[in-house]
């Protein structure tokens, strides 16, 4: 394959229902990875990709699965599979992104840590496209919710994830429940023997794109990122503008209606700020550009594509306010600063369910991004007294001021007032209805249960998670299934949970508690991880040494657990099974059952560990509630440490 990008990527064969929303998500050119990959998936060829999270994958086979699709009908005519459920939220939401001129599209996310019901409601509903992880796609195929009778595409994203979390097999099974003439698409960033040989087995004479990771930007560019946690985007982004010292600032968004909404919410806190996109006259684009560069506006909140080519030596500060689709498009983004030999600033915001992409950025940079600490109320207060102070000094230089001094003077001598208490009225004049200080909130109280502050509610006060997909904190699958240790020696003695040594987390008292899964129902460590840390708003760092038996779980947590968070646990449901988790000193009375031993007589649970082939009779999220059709070994017990050892 040629590395020549075509100019446009009306270049590709894409329909103008799909060229039109490439446009309005802010994309002009195809990066590599879309310019190979889409001509080859349009003409139904299979393909091999190799590329890196963040080179624009997921429109490279989203954008041709899309064009292909009948939504006339409602038959599930795509399947993508994601090795977790943040990815496949990611890429079912995509779709719809870029589907939104498509008239009749339906996709539907299906993942294990959620309930069947919504699923189900969804799938008979109808979809064209399914986008899921591995095990829970297990589960719909063999209740029967999810037909793949007329599958046209699949779509392996990830492959080399999915591989080292174990879920090899259940892809396999389900390549060979569908229908032998499907496209199939795989794309993974590495590309281990296992994964050539997955590929050798099920694709038909495929193309392969490889893609080389070759991004970098300018060193006089210091980068940083915020967590976006607790306070709402916007109230950070003015903490971030009022405390920083910016000249002119360029805010980027991923929406045209984005610009003007954030545009008009800044003016409303006083900002001068104006929207830059690309349903606005040349003219008036020209004139907000004018008015950056002559220091009438200092700010210009923008979409990718209104921005390109500016150069205004006066930006100091890019801010990301919408993290871009792809690294390509940061880069360009924070290349608006630090041009011809000067310095700039570049700041973007993270949610936990993109730090994905936060990594993707930092290796096609070859830069590591620095975490910023927001500035407290003390600092913004501080900042708002020193400019109160300067322009006072800046009135004091002005030359028309005889008429007030003795407008003043004459009222100081009727009333008798002190200077200084005038000063402080026409200073509240000045001021008018609006807050001078911000209050300080009360510091919470340090907790490893710290995602949740004095601004953002409780879980039981949020909206439905449908909701508020877009804000809510998903965990880093990453730190989520890395952190399992390997599996102790068989000739090691198995000790029950209860007599395992507990220690505490260098910050905090940990305790052991007990769940209602074990491997009776099909669980795994990365279940109860990813559960009890998105569920519980828990760092995975808090979730110690965690041991599955035959029909009940332990794993160690921070002692001092908010009763609200205990609660809820109990209800959260895994592998179709409330959690119903208790304090093991609660039940010290009951003898716990001898938990699974490798090594054991045939029809027993035999050895696994973290990242070896998984069973398909316990897929990657759920196990199913019928006899799966492959009947293999049952793994052992398996071990989990965290920090606490």
């Amino acid at each position: 394959m040629t590395d020549s990008n075509p100019a446009r990527f009306g270049d590709l064969g894409l329909p103008e229902s799909l060229l039109q929303t490439v446009t309005q998500v802010g994309y002009e050119t195809p990066s590599p990875i879309q310019a190979q990959s889409i001509p080859i998936l349009l003409e139904g060829r299979d393909l091999l990709g190799q590329a890196q999270t963040g080179t624009g994958k997921t429109a490279a086979f989203a954008l041709p699965l899309l064009a292909k699709l009948d939504t006339k009908s409602r038959t599930t005519q795509a399947l993508v599979l994601t090795p977790t459920r943040e990815l496949a939220i990611q890429v079912a939401e995509a779709c719809q992104t870029y589907a939104r001129n498509m008239p009749g599209f339906h996709v539907v996310p299906i993942y294990g840590g959620a309930g069947y019901s919504v699923q189900l409601k969804q799938l008979r509903g109808g979809a064209q496209l399914v986008v899921g992880t591995p095990g829970r796609v297990m589960d719909h195929m063999r209740k029967g919710s999810l037909k793949l009778d007329s599958l046209e595409t699949l779509v392996l994203d990830e492959a080399d994830e999915m591989l080292r979390m174990g879920f090899i097999d259940d892809v396999e099974w389900i390549l060979e429940q569908t229908p032998s003439q499907r496209q199939i698409a795989l794309f993974s960033a590495t590309m281990p023997k296992e994964i050539q040989q997955v590929a050798n087995k099920y694709l038909r004479d495929p193309e392969t794109v490889k893609i080389a990771s070759k991004t970098t930007t300018a060193a006089a560019i210091r980068q940083r990122y915020w967590p976006v946690a607790g306070l709402h985007k916007l109230d950070a982004l003015t903490r971030i503008l009022e405390v920083e010292p910016t000249d002119g600032t360029i805010i980027f968004v991923r929406t045209k209606v984005a610009t003007v909404e954030l545009a008009e919410k800044l003016e409303a806190r006083g900002f001068a700020a104006e929207a830059l996109n690309g349903d606005m006259p040349q003219a008036q684009r020209e004139k907000a550009v004018d008015k950056m560069r002559g220091g009438k506006l200092d700010i210009l909140v923008a979409t990718d594509v209104a921005a390109r080519g500016l150069d205004i030596p006066r930006i100091s500060h890019v801010i990301n306010y919408d993290i871009p689709f792809d690294t390509e498009s940061y880069v360009h983004r924070i290349g608006r600063t630090g041009r011809a030999g000067r310095t700039g600033e570049a700041i973007l915001f993270v949610s936990n369910r993109e730090r994905r992409m936060l990594k993707a950025i930092e290796r096609a940079t070859r830069q590591p991004i620095e975490v910023m600490n927001l500035p407290t109320e003390q600092d913004i207060n501080a900042q708002r007294v020193e400019k109160f102070k300067e322009r006072i000094d800046e009135a004091l230089k002005l030359e028309d001021l005889d008429f007030y001094r003795q407008l003043l003077s004459d009222y100081q001598e009727s009333t008798e007032t002190p200077a200084i208490e005038i000063a402080a009225a026409l200073a509240r004049l000045l001021q008018g209805n609006s807050t001078f200080l911000i209050e300080e909130r009360p510091k919470r109280k340090e907790s490893a249960f710290g995602a949740r502050d004095e601004g953002r509610p409780q879980r039981d006060d949020r909206k439905p998670r449908k909701e508020r997909r877009g804000d809510f904190d998903f965990m880093d699958e990453d730190t989520a299934l890395t952190t399992f240790s390997k599996q102790k020696k068989k000739k090691e003695s198995l000790q029950s949970s209860a007599a395992k040594p507990l220690k505490d987390h260098p910050d905090v008292p940990m305790e052991r508690f007990r769940i209602a899964v074990g491997y009776a129902d099909g669980v795994r460590p990365g279940h109860i991880v990813g559960a009890i840390a998105n569920e519980a708003d828990l760092e995975s760092q808090y979730i110690g040494h965690i041991e599955i038996h035959d029909d009940f779980s332990t794993v160690d947590l921070p002692a001092e657990m908010p009763k609200e968070v205990f609660q809820h646990l109990k209800k959260v449901w895994v592998c179709q099974k409330a959690l119903n988790i208790s304090r093991l000193s609660e039940g010290a009375g009951e003898k716990p059952k001898r938990p699974f031993k490798p090594g054991s007589k045939p029809g027993s649970k035999p050895g696994f560990k973290a990242g070896a082939k998984s069973r398909p009779g316990a897929p990657g999220q759920e196990r199913p509630s019928k006899p799966g059709a492959h009947k293999k070994k049952s793994p052992p017990r398996e071990h989990r440490k965290g920090s606490n050892g």
